[in-house]
């Protein structure tokens, strides 16, 4: 799934605004745990959510499950509070988690249809890990030396996203192993396009994720990246930084067929979705400062009506099958 989807303007608190988000001590349903979450993807995950509706629709709620948890803690990194808040708020969060993984009652609203996704699928408590200490890196890290520590650094923030998400996706049989690196090189190609597109909005907030040592090399400083206007060489640097998000993708490709064929019209859609972005960010000439570039709505309802009917396709084989079984 894609990681760390941004949105142009944040507020205070948790996902909803206003504190961290946290409830008062009533009970949240799982029902309403699952609801919330699917609001959540649908409000600020608009390419993946639309192709998460390719998948069979019994899996769709625990993927907006996984894209809530994700977006929770992207909050409570990125909320225009203190940074002692938001230290503290993220260490409640990761001690609410570790309890709930304990099977203690939680009380954070995503947290319910979280965890009921990671016990339903065994989803590995490594990759959570990884990712909350991704999150908390971005409450002190700023800057990456160089692409591999860039690189590092979204192992947590979006690899590990992409191994969670396979044991909904599911694999055919024997491929579980071989399907996790190329689920690791999509959630990387789906951001590092985000860090191309929200160079500005990063910057913003005092981040930038753009590697030092391939600035310097481009002859480009933190105060070209300022500018209302992308310069020569800013541009030159994002066109190297476009090809490595594409040997992602490239790598991801693999990845697709090793999935059941229900879950591979949601992949390829969203796919095409995140590259869709990156191609809309080289057709402006990677002007990414003057605007934030994004794929027209008609494009994307399209993609969604192409792979519609394999989905459906894909969908009703699912069922002969379990009819032949009989």
């Amino acid at each position: 799934m894609p990681p760390g989807e941004r949105t142009v303007a944040r507020r205070a608190g948790g996902p909803d605004g206003g504190g961290d988000g946290r409830g008062a001590g009533a009970a949240v349903t799982l029902t309403a745990s699952y609801e919330r979450c699917r609001r959540l993807h649908a409000r600020y995950g608009r390419s993946y959510y639309l192709a998460t509706r390719l998948l069979p629709a019994w899996k769709r709620r625990h993927v907006h499950a996984l894209y809530g948890f994700a977006r929770y803690a992207d909050e409570i990194v990125d909320g225009h509070r203190e940074l002692a808040d938001r230290a503290r708020a993220l260490d409640a969060l990761t001690a609410e988690v570790t309890a709930g993984l304990a099977g203690e009652p939680v009380r954070d609203p995503v947290l319910p249809a979280f965890l009921h996704t990671v016990r339903s699928f065994g989803i590995d408590h490594g990759d959570i890990a990884a990712f909350l200490g991704a999150m908390r890196a971005d409450l002190t890290v700023t800057r990456y030396p160089t692409y591999e520590d860039l690189l590092g650094y979204m192992a947590g923030s979006a690899a590990a996203i992409g191994t969670m998400m396979l044991p909904i996706l599911e694999t055919v049989p024997g491929a579980e192993e071989a399907a996790r690196e190329p689920a690791r090189q999509l959630g990387l190609a789906f951001q590092l396009t985000n860090f191309l597109r929200d160079v500005a909005e990063d910057l913003a907030r005092g981040r930038i994720y753009l590697p030092l040592q391939d600035m310097a090399a481009f002859g480009v400083t933190e105060d070209d990246l300022r500018q209302p206007t992308t310069g020569r060489a800013v541009r030159e640097l994002l066109a190297f930084e476009a090809e490595r998000a594409h040997a992602h993708y490239r790598a991801a490709e693999p990845g697709i067929e090793l999935l059941i064929p229900s879950s591979r019209p949601c992949i390829r859609a969203a796919k095409e979705l995140y590259g869709g972005i990156l191609a809309e960010i080289e057709r402006s000439g990677f002007a990414v400062l003057e605007r934030r570039a994004r794929v027209p709505r008609r494009r994307r309802l399209a993609t969604f009506a192409r792979h519609l009917l394999r989905s459906a396709e894909a969908g009703r084989a699912e069922l002969r099958a379990v009819v032949d079984v009989r």
